[in-house]
């Protein structure tokens, strides 16, 4: 018995998983153009030498984000 509507739905399956890798292929494209390069951290470590950062001024920054 070969019903129609059988081999329709799977045909649709067929292209929804076409859909689905082609949706995944594009994921990936767009994180590799967004992900960070190869490019060196710098570090600022050091940059404001002499200031003391004190608890009051870690909360007073937290609370401002």
């Amino acid at each position: 018995m070969n019903n129609p509507l059988s081999k329709s739905s799977t045909e649709i399956l067929n292209k929804i998983e076409v859909i689905e890798k082609e949706v995944l292929d594009l994921k990936l494209s767009i994180l590799k153009q967004f992900s960070p390069s190869d490019k060196k951290v710098i570090s600022l470590k050091g940059v404001i030498k002499g200031v003391d950062i004190t608890e009051g001024d870690i909360a007073f920054a937290k609370q401002s984000l």
